[in-house]
């Protein structure tokens, strides 16, 4: 929806808990206690009373917004920025716009609802055709590393190492709209600590369907992906070939990296999943449009947060 459609639909606190109660209620309402899905709804007390044992449970408690102590609002406007938006918002700038006090809140509100992307999408495996590589994007330096020399290249504290996935069919003659041999379907992108065989092939395993057949370079790293999908076919790609015989996974990758350049400035290394999260949930719901907006609060209320 656009911003005067969201003004209009949430234009209070009030409305906006009762949006999100009708979202609860929806999705249902498990009882941290005996596991109960039977309750009552104390309307003075909003709270949810367990049946069975008599439980309360907040309209926040188990959700994302579990603990927090900003107001359904700043949350509704969180969500409709990041589902509104092509790129990204900045926490800085959110805290601007709410004219908050203090930067912190904000910050950890965004990167909860990244978590509850990235939870969302791990739900998900991937099929088909899909080609593999990996990515190199630019994050400060660790803090147990700061008083080590500067290492070059690859190698360097600064840079992050990430796996990205994507699905991507070849169409037999033909090309997609902007020209590519491959139609492009679902992305992953996963922070990973290094670029060992075990570790690639470990990820692919829980995130890709066995029936999967996978392109990729003819890197040492994938040697093992033949055990546990359908086939693998390595491919010696020349440079000036990248784009074609591997178009998706690298202007994936090149997204990405502008979308950080662009709107976050010196990403630490333990948050870029949360980054990556959030690229690859508005990419993968492309098509959504104002549908968007309710799927990441059904979402929102599906997942405990844990950040």
């Amino acid at each position: 929806m656009n911003l005067l459609n969201f003004i209009e639909q949430f234009p209070d606190e009030e409305s906006c808990k009762l949006k999100y109660k009708d979202v609860r209620d929806k999705v249902g309402v498990i009882c941290s206690v005996c596991g109960s899905r039977e309750h009552y709804w104390k309307k003075d007390k909003w709270q949810y009373e367990c049946k069975k044992c008599g439980k309360r449970t907040t309209l926040k408690s188990g959700t994302v917004m579990h603990k927090s102590q900003l107001p359904f609002r700043y949350w509704f406007i969180a969500i409709h920025l990041l589902t509104s938006t092509k790129k990204s918002f900045s926490a800085l700038e959110l805290q601007r716009q709410l004219g908050h006090g203090y930067y912190e809140p904000i910050w950890e509100m965004l990167h909860k609802l990244r978590e509850v992307m990235g939870k969302r999408d791990g739900e998900y495996e991937l099929s088909g055709v899909i080609e593999l590589d990996d990515g190199f994007f630019s994050t400060t330096k660790p803090d147990e590393e700061k008083d080590n020399p500067l290492k070059r290249g690859r190698g360097s504290q600064k840079m992050s190492k990430v796996l990205v996935m994507v699905e991507s069919a070849p169409m037999e003659g033909k090309t997609t709209k902007k020209g590519k041999p491959r139609k492009v379907g679902h992305l992953k992108m996963l922070v990973i600590e290094d670029l060992k065989a075990k570790t690639i092939t470990d990820l692919v395993s829980v995130n890709v369907s066995p029936t999967t057949i996978i392109d990729s370079d003819h890197s040492t790293s994938y040697v093992h992906l033949k055990d546990v999908v359908k086939e693998h076919k390595p491919l010696v790609i020349p440079k000036d070939k990248v784009g074609e015989m591997l178009p998706w996974v690298h202007l994936a990758i090149s997204n990405a990296k502008r979308l950080l350049l662009d709107i976050h400035h010196d990403v630490k290394p333990q948050y870029l999943q949360g980054y990556l999260n959030e690229f690859c949930y508005k990419y993968n719901r492309r098509f959504f449009g104002e549908k968007l907006f309710d799927r990441l609060l059904i979402a929102c209320v599906s997942y405990k947060n844990e950040f």
